[in-house]
């Protein structure tokens, strides 16, 4: 092709591509660990790690590895047949809940987990929401501007309303409750008595800017559905895996789900979902759900490297370690109000809304809202890494302070 009718890769990009994302500001072409490269050489932090799914960074040997192997042996075989690595990922998913459950007050609940694998944490959900409906009730109680994903179900219970409106109507029966508030929720139950066959929460609402759960709230919610027959359900997507430095965020409030999703960090940069659940949670039975998909043999290798490396390397430690040095060394800055989160999965809030270009300061970073800087890294992330990490976001909050006013406070306990 001639040199004057060559296309850039954003013309080619916005003549092909729906324009649901709008055009990217940039081509990354590859990665290593924490960094990545653009087709133009330039090299970036990944403090973003694909929205929390390189859970291992980029091209870990682990996961290529694994997906090279199993790629060349069998790559898809459908849910008519099995495959080793489907089996191991789901011992190894049923064994991290049976951990995580070790502590609460029903251990016993997850002895007889089982996995529905997905392709996404949008999946995920659906078949959370099939649980739902399966129990015979008809009400979901969500939390308000929580994220749940973009499929109708999914949708149906994220609570925000501009998403939602475009494609109304939604799979009805779903309600809203404010996140974090037990009476407002308790009222809700009262409101539905009877009828309530779920509740679904994050851990800590990522979307929206990084918003843990306040303590209490997790556990006052398993007190709610035990003494309500109602299932608990907590999307672990985003926070999940090892991102706050435990295997799922709910365990800092020392209580187990009847039903969790995952998805993101599972797979370590390749497509999976899961949902899990416990006993009592077992309601779809043959015929009422599947996938094509879901449960690919290479998607699971993939999963299964990522479950073994964060074991044997004892990742969760220097997750919590590499968290705390970030929150406390960035809540320095004087345009920080404050720093939310736990482990790597943090979010940095702003006295004005952040108009300075990431990128320009050798960073991938991204605001879920104007005035909150979103930072999920690799799990593997480098105590060197994250020094030059703080040392160039300090740079651009500089940059930032000197080329705009500080906004009115705003309140962000529930945002």
């Amino acid at each position: 092709m001639p040199k004057s009718d060559q296309k850039t890769w954003k013309q080619r990009w916005n003549s092909t591509v729906m324009e649901t994302y709008g055009t990217p500001q940039l081509q990354l072409v590859r990665g290593k660990g924490a960094w990545a490269w653009d087709e133009q050489g330039n090299r970036y932090l990944d403090l973003l790690s694909g929205i929390a799914v390189n859970s291992l960074g980029h091209a870990h040997p682990a996961v290529v590895n694994a997906v090279r192997e199993q790629v060349g042996e069998l790559t898809h075989t459908s849910n008519i047949f099995s495959h080793p690595q489907v089996i191991d990922l789901a011992e190894n998913i049923v064994s991290l809940v049976q951990e995580a459950a070790s502590g609460t007050a029903n251990p016993g609940d997850a002895s007889e987990a089982k996995v529905f694998f997905a392709n996404s944490g949008s999946e995920a959900n659906e078949a959370a929401f099939k649980i739902a409906r399966a129990t015979g009730k008809r009400t979901i109680l969500a939390a308000e501007k929580g994220f749940h994903g973009r499929t109708m179900g999914s949708l149906a219970m994220t609570g925000q309303p501009d998403k939602r409106a475009p494609f109304e109507p939604m799979p009805p029966g779903v309600d809203f409750f404010p996140y974090g508030d037990l009476v407002a929720l308790k009222e809700k139950v009262a409101e539905h008595r009877g009828s309530v066959a779920a509740i679904i929460v994050e851990s800590i609402q990522g979307e929206t800017g990084v918003i843990p759960a306040p303590p209490g709230f997790l556990s006052g919610l398993r007190e709610v559905c035990d003494a309500e027959d109602i299932l608990l359900i907590v999307d672990e997507v985003q926070a999940g895996m090892g991102r706050t430095g435990q295997w799922f965020g709910f365990q800092s409030d020392n209580i187990l789900p009847d039903v969790i999703t995952l998805a993101k960090g599972l797979g370590g940069g390749m497509p999976i979902g899961a949902c899990v659940a416990t006993k009592r949670a077992q309601l779809l039975t043959k015929g009422m759900h599947g996938t094509t998909f879901g449960g690919n043999p290479v998607c699971a290798a993939a999963a299964n490297a990522v479950i073994s490396t964060l074991r044997q390397d004892n990742v969760l430690e220097q997750v919590r370690e590499l968290g705390e040095y970030l929150s406390e060394r960035l809540a320095q800055h004087t345009s920080v109000t404050q720093v939310r989160g736990r482990g790597l999965m943090l979010g940095v809030v702003l006295d004005r809304p952040l108009k300075i270009n990431p990128v320009d300061f050798g960073l991938i970073v991204n605001c879920p809202k104007p005035d909150v800087i979103r930072i999920v890294p690799p799990l593997t992330l480098t105590r060197h890494e994250a020094e030059h990490g703080v040392q160039k976001i300090l740079e651009m909050l500089d940059a930032n302070a000197e080329n705009s006013q500080p906004a009115q406070p705003t309140d962000h306990t529930h945002n």
